[in-house]
């Protein structure tokens, strides 16, 4: 079977990730990168892999299957419909966009050049997400009453000085598009789209960004659940958790630890469910971390759906969706 061609725009932390996983995957090639002009081709790259500094000159040179855009929050729109244009599928790192003006635009571009949007949304594939996911639609836990989601993090001065776009208004977006778009789009995933959305921002540890760096939102799904949804990057010196507790007719369970890896509590009627504690490792950035790295599995959902063998993860739709939930929340801070 032929190989799916694969090239990356961007190759900073996270694009450095997705080459990982492609070059080890053995139904995919990485025939090409592009990053800025000021960045040397690194020693560990195959010569195989062509390196570019335009954009432009890649795409019409190479023959591509699929673009992966790791390039900065406010870049993923310009990039994705660049890459769209020229005939192929694109793998969208999160958030999709910082508008859903740029994501509609991103998806016309898609259906006009008959091309697939694969959003990144690497937790989904946890093991205890899953598990939840299937409890759910087999309605196992009855009615959801309430969902509290919690997601305390670091990030620290190195962080936001390592990337002059981070902490910026427009191009990073806040807090919920860079580091809680990933619980965002959980709580989408495990109940669908919110309504009646309230919420507190403040930035109480980082005087040099514009955005904050802590928040609390009250909100509520479609079916009328209570959604509690709290989020810090004050976490002192390290990761704390992110978890999802649900309080159902039926049950009440806990997906917890730091990156949504383990069932920290479960009390099911009639059921139990694995002792799940995933010891896979997070994204390891040097002086913080990242979310759980599954770009393995979604690497490998993009090959296989290219196939016929699997259908999209996470479609842009759903991509469009949870930033539409985000600009809800943002649009109800008091």
């Amino acid at each position: 079977m032929k190989k799916i061609r694969f090239a990356i725009i961007g190759y900073g932390n996270i694009g450095k990730r997705h080459a990982q996983h492609i070059i080890a995957n053995d139904e995919a090639v990485l025939v090409a990168i592009c990053e800025l002009p000021s960045y040397a081709k690194p020693d560990d790259l195959s010569t195989t892999i062509a390196w570019y500094t335009d954009i432009e000159m890649m795409l019409k040179q190479e023959e591509i299957d699929v673009v992966n855009v790791c390039t900065p929050n406010y870049l993923h729109h310009a990039h994705c419909i660049q890459a769209l244009q020229h005939k192929t599928h694109v793998v969208c790192e999160k958030p999709m966009a910082v508008s859903t003006i740029e994501c509609d635009a991103m998806i016309t571009s898609a259906k006009a050049n008959e091309r697939t949007i694969f959003v990144v949304k690497q937790n989904r594939y946890n093991e205890p997400v899953q598990q939840v996911k299937k409890l759910l639609e087999r309605n196992a836990l009855g009615s959801i009453f309430m969902v509290n989601v919690n997601c305390f993090w670091n990030r620290n001065a190195f962080y936001y000085n390592e990337s002059e776009w981070r902490g910026k208004r427009k191009q990073d977006g806040g807090c919920l598009f860079t580091q809680f778009s990933h619980f965002v789009d959980i709580l989408y995933y495990l109940f669908g789209d919110i309504k009646d959305c309230h919420g507190v921002i403040k930035n109480f540890n980082h005087p040099d960004i514009e955005i904050e760096d802590t928040g609390s939102f009250f909100m509520q799904t479609l079916s009328g659940a209570i959604v509690n949804f709290n989020f810090s990057t004050c976490s002192f010196e390290k990761n704390m958790e992110g978890a999802f507790t649900i309080l159902g007719e039926k049950g009440t369970i806990k997906i917890g630890g730091q990156y949504l890896n383990t069932i920290e509590y479960q009390h099911i009627e009639n059921e139990v469910l694995p002792d799940i504690k995933m010891s896979g490792k997070p994204n390891e950035y040097g002086k913080y971390q990242g979310s759980m790295s599954n770009h393995d599995k979604m690497i490998d959902n993009v090959i296989q759906t290219l196939h016929g063998k699997a259908q999209v993860m996470t479609n842009a739709f759903e991509g469009r969706t949870v930033v539409s939930m985000i600009e809800r929340m943002y649009a109800g801070v008091r």
